[in-house]
């Protein structure tokens, strides 16, 4: 019976101390942004709470002195605990502004009246991605794909893939950042793969603390046209969009201005007033993943430029962007909207010329001395019949 009532006693207190004691609860906090830590015990009379963070003592009630004492300096100001809610049974505590070096585990301590109470709470701090930048640089006759982003935490895990997928390695070089805040800039490159203009590349960016991938894919493209003779400038979302909206942006210099936009879930297209005529977009087909804009009686000043077609849902974003040239009516055949070759004709003239020359100067070499032999032989031949002239004589 002894140890029958031993066991219950020892049933009976970790009962209990389930009771008084939470599971560790998992909160995250965004980066300069407001949190709580939630603590909810039973409330009770003359309570006593403590905050602990890896610990440390940061916070102290006690209802007897009716006095609230914060002990973590480099906390002043950020944390705080509603002292009319603890009597409710709610000792949760405020943390304002969150950042990067605030995260750990947390402890609460409450004692009541009635009992214990302890409450464990892990922090994470995030700083989400906000959107990735994708961008091609030239450096001679060097190309790359630059895929970035800044102010997040913690630091993503970066990989790259193309479209349609390629067996050849591809090697980025990825650098993190880590700034005085805690938050990370983070910069992956990746060299273009060479013969292969039609690629498109695919950056994609996810943290550890969400299940969410942020993605971004670009591909760019040169187009010549004519003025006056429709031009298609061809756009196709890749494959990882589903349901994407669709916005056709054009850009000459500093100045840029969305001209055209199609709302996947509306169906509704809308175009610029100042390019009405000179647009057409298929809305079936943009419904399935072609973008393409037609450009309607392109003109040379007006419609030559750099034109960006962006598909993009919630983390996802992909652009084509197209250097179109419109030659203009002197010049039909285009070549002045493309960067002029050298042109060495000159250099087959030259020749030509030095041939012809050359030429010349041999044949008044020839005439020259046929001159000079033709007299020498009717010379000889005097000197021949004299002499048969003299031995005619002597005989």
């Amino acid at each position: 019976m002894s140890a029958m009532f031993t066991w219950t006693l020892l049933l009976l207190w970790v009962g209990s101390a389930a009771q008084d004691r939470t599971p560790d609860v998992a909160v995250i906090c965004f980066n300069s942004e407001d949190c709580a830590l939630p603590c909810s015990f039973q409330p009770g009379q003359n309570e006593t709470v403590e905050w602990f963070r890896q610990g440390a003592l940061l916070y102290r009630f006690d209802r007897n002195s009716s006095k609230d004492t914060f002990k973590a300096p480099h906390l002043a100001g950020r944390v705080f605990v509603s002292v009319q809610q603890i009597s409710n049974g709610n000792a949760s505590l405020i943390l304002r502004r969150s950042a990067p070096h605030d995260r750990g585990m947390y402890s609460c301590h409450v004692q009541t009246s009635g009992g214990q109470h302890t409450t464990k709470v892990i922090l994470k701090v995030e700083a989400p991605i906000r959107g990735l930048f994708l961008e091609q640089s030239r450096l001679s006759c060097y190309e790359e794909i630059k895929c970035s982003v800044s102010d997040v935490f913690p630091a993503p895990r970066v990989t790259w893939a193309t479209e349609p997928p390629t067996f050849e390695d591809l090697r980025p070089v990825t650098r993190k950042h880590a700034k005085d805040s805690g938050l990370f800039s983070v910069d992956s490159r990746l060299p273009k793969l060479k013969g292969r203009p039609d690629l498109i590349y695919i950056c994609k960016m996810t943290t550890s603390y969400s299940r969410s991938t942020w993605t971004a894919s670009l591909r760019e493209t040169e187009i010549s046209g004519t003025e006056g003779r429709d031009l298609t400038i061809r756009c196709m979302a890749p494959t990882y969009l589903k349901n994407p909206s669709l916005y056709w942006t054009f850009s000459r210099g500093d100045n840029s201005a969305l001209i055209l936009s199609y709302d996947s879930q509306s169906d509704q297209k809308v175009s610029a007033p100042s390019w009405d005529g000179h647009l057409e977009l298929d809305v079936y087909k943009a419904k399935f993943g072609d973008g393409s804009l037609r450009l309607m009686d392109p003109r040379h000043q007006e419609h030559s430029g750099s034109y960006a077609c962006e598909f993009s849902e919630k983390f996802s974003r992909h652009v084509e962007r197209s250097q179109v040239s419109i030659a203009d009516p002197g010049d039909p055949s285009g070549q002045r909207s493309v960067v002029e070759k050298p042109s060495y004709w000159w250099i087959l003239g030259v020749v030509a010329a030095g041939l012809v020359l050359v030429l010349a100067g041999l044949l008044a070499f020839l005439k020259l001395r046929g001159r000079d032999k033709k007299p020498r032989g009717h010379s000889d031949e005097e000197t021949e019949l004299n002499r048969v002239k003299n031995g005619d004589a002597s005989q």
